[in-house]
């Protein structure tokens, strides 16, 4: 599944071109977008820029640059335009701008203003720390259920998996719930919701709760709502319920220049702080290729005098 959030990384030729080879060879861009990590509309961007800059720099035999914009009139022209892509010498792609990080200090008086400014306290803490502690996107959050956070005695499930159907790219991936914060304001909040009867479920099982409810609701007791958006035959979706939400504690929590994207450079700098590596990260924020990670969660490396200052 693809959805309409923002999300991406440096605009580069290579990642470009790898982009287009995949769909002259018949993959969709909701396929390549799933792929790379970015969102289908990103991909599509991307497809039809790199193929006008090919039309106009280096010429496409049989295609106009007015023809570059239908995907099929590429395929047609596809070993023409492999042929232009051989002799294609993009410029370098300008320095990517350094990537928000919020610090531990940072996010203690984050969830400190949103305690205090918050109607919906309880949820909107723990709303605002699973993000951190994830780097699951909005709309993936927005599909948890009760049942991928406990088992049915109960208990949190650690090591959870956050499943096809709520992944936007439709991919299983790991999901662990194994921040003491987060599982503290996760309970709380689940604890609120029984007290208000939101989600109940037929037995003492789940904590009480119905296990396919949402993991979070509305004020009013239902689940963030979550629209079909795109063409037939396209697989985009789009809550802008919780976009909303989040944009109200970003608000509120004074973090300033933090989006939803940021946050989850915020988590693969952590994960690189901690030994992780380029696949390590790719599979907790769902990216499959290694290079599309680097692209946009570049590790940062010391320089070699760095490196070798006071080796022995």
């Amino acid at each position: 599944m693809v959805d309409e959030e923002t999300e991406g990384g440096p605009d580069t030729a290579a990642q470009s071109v790898a982009m287009l080879r995949r769909v002259l060879t018949g993959s969709t861009y909701a396929a390549v977008a799933a792929e790379f990590g970015v969102t289908r509309t990103a991909v599509e961007r991307r497809i039809k820029a790199l193929a006008g800059r090919l039309s106009r720099e280096v010429g496409i035999e049989g295609l106009s640059e007015g023809g570059t914009a239908f995907v099929g009139r590429l395929r047609e022209h596809r070993d023409a335009i492999l042929q232009a892509l051989e002799r294609f010498e993009p410029a370098p792609a300008p320095a990517a701008r350094a990537s928000r990080v919020v610090s531990p200090e940072e996010m203690d008086l984050a969830i400190k203003r949103i305690r205090g400014r918050s109607a919906q306290a309880a949820r909107d803490v723990a709303l605002f720390y699973l993000l951190f502690a994830t780097g699951a996107k909005p709309l993936e959050i927005a599909r948890l259920r009760v049942k991928d956070y406990v088992d049915e005695q109960g208990e949190v499930r650690v090591e959870s998996v956050l499943p096809a159907s709520a992944a936007n790219n439709g991919r299983p991936r790991p999901l662990y719930f194994a921040s003491r914060r987060l599982v503290e304001a996760l309970d709380l909040y689940l604890a609120q919701r029984l007290e208000r009867r939101h989600g109940i479920g037929e037995s003492q099982a789940w904590r009480g709760l119905d296990p396919e409810s949402p993991l979070f609701l509305t004020p009013s007791g239902m689940g963030f709502r979550i629209i079909y958006h795109g063409e037939k035959g396209q697989h985009r979706y789009l809550c802008r319920a919780i976009l909303e939400a989040y944009r109200k504690l970003f608000r509120y929590s004074e973090l300033e220049g933090v989006t939803a994207l940021s946050v989850r450079h915020t988590v693969a700098t952590r994960l690189y702080e901690r030994g992780a590596d380029e696949e390590q990260v790719g599979l907790i924020l769902g990216i499959s290729e290694r290079s599309a990670v680097r692209e946009m969660f570049p590790r940062e490396r010391p320089t070699l005098a760095v490196l070798m200052q006071d080796l022995v």
